[in-house]
């Protein structure tokens, strides 16, 4: 699995990207003046950091992603699991809920997560 370790101001940049894809560069740089008050180099900079890890593309000067938001974040959750947990999802879990009590609809859907996903 690909790992894309990505600085705050550099998600806060791919999440512009994804909410306005496909965008053009130059629509870009001024979006990215408005709400990150960047420079014209420092967007161009940044896109083509995130382009060479695997993100996202600039071809013909319009910039699209390679890989989803939600791949990005379940890949993240992923990571986190197994760097704090040890790879251990029950021990994620235990963590998570922490004494909260499920609902009986929660109770049923993580049950349903589970027979969906578990070795036959």
């Amino acid at each position: 699995m690909k790992e894309y370790k990505l600085t705050e101001s550099e998600e806060k940049f791919a999440e512009l990207i994804w909410q306005n894809e496909s965008i053009g560069s130059g629509d870009l740089v001024k979006l990215c003046e408005k709400e990150m008050n960047w420079k014209k180099s420092t967007t161009y900079t940044v896109l083509k950091k995130l382009c060479e890890k695997g993100l996202f593309q600039n071809e013909n000067a319009v910039v699209s992603s390679l890989i989803t938001k939600d791949e990005y974040y379940a890949k993240q959750s992923i990571r986190f699991v197994e760097d704090t947990f040890g790879g251990s999802l029950p021990k994620f879990l235990t963590a998570f809920i922490g004494g909260k009590i499920l609902s009986k609809h929660q109770a049923e859907e993580l049950k349903r997560l589970i027979d969906e996903h578990k070795e036959v």
